[in-house]
């Protein structure tokens, strides 16, 4: 079977993008883009305002990459929580790697103007990520890997968001071969996460202090 013919949209979307790879800097204008693809200019405003809402597509697009792949691998079902996120996050990266420029590029553009809040282009990566670090942090509470605090777990997924804008800030600004600093951020930053996340000192603590409170 042939493969079906893209329609405007993702023609307009892949155009943009292998620009971006090839060349290392954002399309001259919407005018010169969709030229090269035969379209008119107003095709391109009938599914994007700005070449940055297809970096936010572009991003989500990742995010959803990064997720399919890794959840097909035999052994994820198999994983625990922190097995999951670790996976998610590097099979991320390897997305990352092969549009490297675009990532790059799109990164430094956006990540340094406020520390610490989210760039509008990562707006909906970050938010079908919150959904996943919902869904397998609430799993890991069910099996122990995660403890249960009421007064805390809600704001986990923002927390780990923040734990993937250093991630991505860290690939940004990283130079060793094939990133492999950024991997071992990766590795550390979920280190540390679960620890806190985990049981610890502080819940065998209050769970002392509920037990003399009991008497």
């Amino acid at each position: 079977m042939e493969p079906q013919p893209l329609d405007n949209k993702s023609r307009i979307k892949e155009a943009y993008l292998d620009y971006v790879l090839r060349k290392g800097v954002l399309p001259a204008s919407v005018y010169k883009l969709t030229r090269k693809l035969g379209l008119p200019e107003q095709e391109f405003y009938r599914y994007y305002a700005t070449f940055d809402a297809i970096d936010r597509e572009l991003w989500a697009d990742f995010g959803r990459e990064a997720y399919s792949t890794a959840s097909k691998e035999p052994v994820w079902t198999k994983y625990g929580t922190r097995e999951k996120l670790l996976g998610f996050y590097y099979t991320l990266l390897e997305v990352l790697k092969r549009n490297r420029s675009f990532a790059l590029q799109s990164l430094r553009r956006s990540l340094h103007r406020m520390p610490g809040l989210t760039p509008r282009v990562l707006d909906g990566l970050r938010q079908e990520f919150e959904v996943f670090v919902a869904e397998i942090l609430r799993a890991g509470r069910q099996t122990g890997e995660v403890a249960t605090r009421p007064l805390l777990q809600h704001s986990y997924p923002r927390l780990f968001w923040q734990q993937l804008l250093f991630v991505l800030g860290f690939f940004a600004k990283d130079n060793t071969v094939n990133f492999e600093r950024t991997d071992e951020a990766v590795e550390k930053a979920v280190t540390l996460s679960f620890d806190l996340v985990g049981r610890n000192t502080l819940d065998s603590a209050t769970d002392f202090v509920r037990f003399l409170v009991r008497r």
